[in-house]
């Protein structure tokens, strides 16, 4: 891989990914393993591959992702955010193409916080009558 590279972060829940994308012949790295490997599910590894594919540089650019925190699908879908970000510091005529499909936007649902009185976020206790 050459040294050149563009940078994007990618979030969700609480998943974070920091990608790089290189100039190369379409390899995809997480933490050090091949995606494939890291994500055996298929539908986690076309989520990863949706906005290359979409750009049609998937042949064309080499990935390297750290990404951290959260469960296996809100990983993959913190690195398909920070590709789509990287993407844009490649080619910035990818943006409409990026935003339309929706992987420029930040998925900000999070879990939301168990409050006092009530058994979880918003699951009350069962109501006794008698």
């Amino acid at each position: 891989m050459s040294e050149k590279f563009e940078y994007g972060t990618g979030r969700r829940k609480t998943a974070t990914a920091r990608t790089r994308v290189y100039a190369g012949s379409g390899g995809i790295t997480v933490n050090g393993r091949s995606f494939e490997e890291y994500f055996p599910r298929k539908t986690l590894q076309m989520i990863i591959r949706q906005p290359l594919v979409l750009a049609k540089l998937a042949e064309k650019l080499d990935v390297r992702v750290n990404v951290a925190g959260g469960g296996v699908t809100g990983q993959a879908e913190a690195v398909r955010h920070g590709i789509s970000r990287a993407l844009l510091l490649v080619d910035p005529a990818l943006r409409p193409v990026l935003k339309k499909a929706g992987f420029l936007t930040r998925d900000a649902r999070k879990k939301e916080r168990k409050k006092y009185g009530l058994r979880a976020a918003r699951a009350r206790y069962q109501y006794s009558k008698r």
